[in-house]
């Protein structure tokens, strides 16, 4: 990439060690498409499809915040774009990179936080995406401000959360932690999942305009998760920074 800093581990301040310990854990499997991280290995390519859509991958210039072993960081680069993946897991970063030497890619990645690298890049990006860290950090806002730092002009904010429902807490905590077993039990906190109208309000404090809501649902039939119009479960959020010449200003 051409994009360089120090690394930075970077303020503990927006890091919940359990849930970094959680899933350092787990860092060996992040590329075992039957292990634990197989609901991801399954959604990936929709998140990828989905980003691709609203911009112009070639040459873009990317940072994967919360980027696990690099998942979509991988599948973005794919598509011709330079990857910067940072997650707060040493673990997950080292299983990311030692992928990386299996498929050459156009991606570097660094053990840090969103805030840290936001001070150090500010304003470096064409994408930002941050795909299911939001309900997982202790400041939500927070980290959608990071993300909108370190966007540039113009750019595209993208994040992957989950909605706080009746519905999600059955199916993405009951039906997928304790009956099917999709994910290791533990994973999600219901208290922390964040609906579109709190992402949408921290966006605009950070001056970012939400452009498009989609839902995730997972289809049984087809055995795949689909895009659907109800975010009441899963759902991709983009937002978009103002340009240079954008008079308009944005307040929570």
């Amino acid at each position: 990439m051409s994009v360089h800093a120090t690394s930075n581990p970077g303020p503990a301040g927006n890091v919940d060690p359990e849930e970094v310990a959680k899933f350092s854990a787990l860092a060996s499997r992040w590329w075992d498409p039957d292990g634990e991280f197989r609901p991801l290995h399954r959604l990936n390519p929709l998140r990828a499809e989905y980003v691709a859509g609203r911009i112009d991958l070639v040459d873009a210039k990317v940072v994967d915040v919360g980027c696990g072993g690099g998942l979509l960081s991988e599948s973005l680069a794919a598509r011709g774009a330079a990857v910067l993946g940072i997650d707060a897991s040493d673990d997950a970063v080292s299983a990311a990179r030692a992928h990386l030497h299996e498929s050459g890619l156009d991606v570097e990645y660094r053990a840090t936080t969103a805030e840290a690298l936001a001070d150090s890049l500010p304003g470096r990006f064409d994408l930002v995406t941050c795909m299911e860290l939001v309900e997982h950090v202790p400041d939500g806002a927070s980290l959608v401000a990071a993300c909108a730092r370190l966007a540039r002009p113009g750019a595209r904010v993208v994040f992957s959360t989950i909605n706080r429902t009746a519905k999600s807490y059955a199916l993405a905590i009951v039906a997928a932690e304790y009956v099917l077993g999709m994910l290791p039990k533990g994973t999600h906190d219901y208290a922390r999942f964040v609906r579109p109208s709190e992402l949408a309000r921290w966006g605009r404090r950070a001056n970012l305009r939400l452009a498009d809501v989609t839902g995730v649902a997972w289809s049984p039939l087809a055995n795949r998760f689909q895009l659907d119009c109800d975010p009441a479960v899963n759902y991709l959020a983009t937002f978009e920074a103002p340009a240079d010449d954008d008079p308009t200003t944005h307040d929570g």
